[in-house]
């Protein structure tokens, strides 16, 4: 059986629909292409699949309502436009889902709702109860709170943690692209569509380019990073055209539409996603090559030996990034010692920490189960 083929085994579905096609490029909510994407989410749950939605559109819904033309950069002018523009788009999805039966329930997170481990599990709980009731959730960021500093970024990361949340099988992100290319289409005639790739695949990083359009914050790059966020719970995810016709049915009876991004590895752990999720990092560790095997090839704990130096300012627990001497990024997690008692042992073994500091909690400055490769 091909991996298309299984996509019509799987039970839950994330599906993210992004600004771009929810506002028709800027003009107004979308009405037509929202009933069309409705009528094929109640159709997969005719077929026993049960559909989280994470719906982006809010700011560029409250910019058509207000009259702006360009996405503003003030923080208080994004906010008013996402608290009006979310007012016409919970109302439109609930009267759309309506005409097929289906109740809705509105969910806005912020990334402190899924940074802290009680009030992920508590989210967690209520959208697997909302699935179990036949209620189809529909997520998307609270803009109107949140500040550059606590944001998801984009609702492409947003859908991937969603479906880690949830342990969803397929993450499928809708957009104004019909997939990822070997180039970039709009300008290199010679481009192709890719049809199946591992989402680990570093030789992708080159063909995602960066940056969004002028209504939403993602782009082909996000899209990549969030299929790597879901392939932690096993998740394949689908970057495909949201226009196309039927789309959402025709990707369950197997046709090969978008690009299919599968995991390569078995689902991580619950504990391990989460930390995976962590967008937000207080500090960063320096760590030599042999910290970097330990690591990766061996799986063990990061011990004082192996860092190089400490950056930044940390409390014990905190969630620090582990990284080479050219800072890129190998492993983060949560942190035994603050940053001054790090900056104290880095370099030394760990049976001197007691004489340094006076005092020993654990030997290691981040053990295993509480750090996650990237």
């Amino acid at each position: 059986m091909s991996n298309r083929e299984m996509l019509a085994d799987t039970r839950r579905w994330v599906v993210k629909i992004g600004s771009a096609l929810l506002t028709n490029d800027g003009r107004g909510l979308n009405a037509e292409g929202i009933s069309h994407w409705v009528a094929q989410m109640a159709a997969l749950r005719r077929h026993g699949v049960e559909v989280v939605l994470v719906s982006s559109g809010a700011v560029a819904a409250g910019m058509s309502r207000l009259g702006w033309k360009e996405r503003p950069a003030a923080m208080h002018e994004l906010q008013v436009a996402a608290a009006v523009g979310q007012m016409e788009l919970a109302q439109t999805w609930q009267s759309a889902f309506e005409k097929h039966g289906i109740q809705t329930a509105q969910v806005l997170l912020t990334h402190a709702d899924l940074s802290n481990r009680q009030r992920y599990l508590n989210a967690r709980s209520a959208l697997v109860t909302m699935l179990d009731l036949g209620v189809i959730p529909v997520i998307n960021e609270n803009d109107t709170v949140v500040t550059d500093e606590i944001r998801f970024g984009d609702n492409d990361t947003l859908g991937a943690l969603v479906a880690n949340l949830v342990e969803a099988d397929v993450l499928t992100l809708l957009t104004d692209q019909k997939g990822m290319f070997t180039a970039d289409p709009r300008t290199d005639p010679d481009a192709e569509l890719i049809d199946e790739a591992y989402a680990s695949d570093r030789k992708l990083d080159a063909l995602a380019g960066s940056g969004g359009g002028k209504l939403g914050r993602g782009g082909m790059a996000t899209k990549l990073r969030a299929a790597r966020l879901a392939a932690r719970s096993g998740a394949k995810t689908l970057i495909v055209g949201g226009r196309i016709e039927n789309v959402l049915e025709r990707l369950y009876d197997n046709e090969s539409l978008g690009t299919l991004m599968l995991p390569d590895h078995a689902p991580e752990a619950a504990r391990k996603r989460w930390l995976a999720g962590q967008l937000r990092v207080q500090g960063r560790l320096v760590i030599d090559a042999g910290a970097i095997r330990a690591l990766r090839d061996s799986g063990r704990s990061l011990l004082p030996v192996g860092v190089r130096s400490v950056e930044g300012r940390f409390q014990r627990g905190e969630m620090v990034a582990c990284v080479d001497g050219s800072g890129n990024e190998v492993a983060r997690g949560l942190v035994n010692y603050g940053s001054e008692d790090a900056m104290k042992l880095a370099g030394h073994p760990s049976h001197q920490i007691a004489s340094i500091l006076g005092y020993i909690d654990e030997p290691e400055l981040l053990h295993r189960d509480n750090l996650v490769l990237v």
